[in-house]
């Protein structure tokens, strides 16, 4: 008879591998997004220290700017600067010129780049591509090399030192960029939509204006709210065509505010604030549009 024994155990057992601990991650990612909101807070402060410090010196009284120095703190709180500069320095004129340079432009350069847009997407043009890489092509071109060609074109139209030549010129660079984008955002538009309304008997005219346009519209509130601040903020083109102080725009009134009051910076403050305003009422009201449209318009 035999006893069957037991086999010995086993001197050596075989242990699971160790997590890591689960803390550790979440320290990390803790400690990361931590660093994150540090270092944007960082650069806000850092961007906005000079706004507010604008905004703080805007209403000042000269007396206490010049008793307690610029970067003091303020011992005065008064609307005198903003007076002087709106009244005696020529800023309300000035607002008034530019507003009638700009929406007039916005609207127009819409208008027309919409159209080419239109044309040059949804129907097959010949040289549709080598007239949209002109249009393209020509907002390459440095604007220095071209500053006196345009005075000397305008002077020989006879419209040089007026508006109208401002706000020429303001519409003939900025088309081709709006073309360009409206363009990409034109194209992806399903072609089933314009056809459909084809076998309806709708026409190229009621297609763009019934169709088309109101589907493009975050492209065109994108490009209206960047339209508005570049031709608002625009200095170089002004002093190129206008010579008269009456009918400078914002801008370049407010370098000859700079130049009448040399060293009262709460006027000058003021006018910054002033000339400001209307592009950053226009950035707060069209903000959700600015990056969303044009980046459908350039992916698409």
């Amino acid at each position: 008879m035999t006893v069957a024994h037991a086999s010995p155990p086993a001197t050596g057992t075989a242990t699971a591998p160790t997590a890591p601990p689960e803390g550790r991650p979440r320290r990390r990612r803790q400690w990361a997004t931590a660093g994150f909101h540090l270092g944007a807070g960082t650069l806000a402060v850092l961007w906005l220290l000079p706004i507010a410090l604008v905004l703080v010196t805007s209403v000042r009284s000269f007396d206490d700017i010049a008793a307690n120095g610029l970067g003091s703190l303020p011992r005065s709180f008064t609307f005198d600067g903003f007076r002087q500069a709106w009244v005696d320095g020529g800023q309300q004129q000035a607002l008034i010129n530019s507003m009638i340079v700009t929406v007039p432009t916005v609207l127009v350069t819409l208008v027309l780049a919409s159209m080419a847009a239109f044309a040059l997407s949804r129907y097959d043009l010949p040289l549709r591509r080598t007239l949209l890489l002109t249009m393209l092509g020509g907002n390459l071109l440095p604007p220095q090399i071209l500053l006196i060609p345009v005075s000397k074109l305008s002077e020989m139209l006879g419209v040089y030192d007026t508006l109208p030549a401002l706000i020429g010129v303001q519409i003939g660079f900025g088309v081709g960029f709006y073309v360009f984008v409206l363009y990409g955002f034109m194209r992806s538009i399903p072609p089933e939509i314009q056809q459909a309304a084809v076998i309806d008997g709708a026409g190229p005219v009621q297609i763009y204006w019934r169709i088309v346009l109101p589907l493009t519209r975050p492209a065109l509130a994108a490009l209206g709210a960047l339209s508005f601040t570049w031709i608002f903020n625009d200095l170089l083109w002004a002093i190129t065509v206008l010579r008269t102080d009456s009918r400078m725009p914002i801008t370049a009134s407010l370098i000859g505010l700079q130049g009448q009051y040399v060293s009262m910076w709460n006027v000058i403050a003021a006018g910054s604030v002033i000339a400001a305003a209307p592009t950053v009422a226009v950035f707060l009201r069209f903000q959700r549009h600015f990056v969303a449209g044009l980046n459908l318009g350039a992916v698409k």
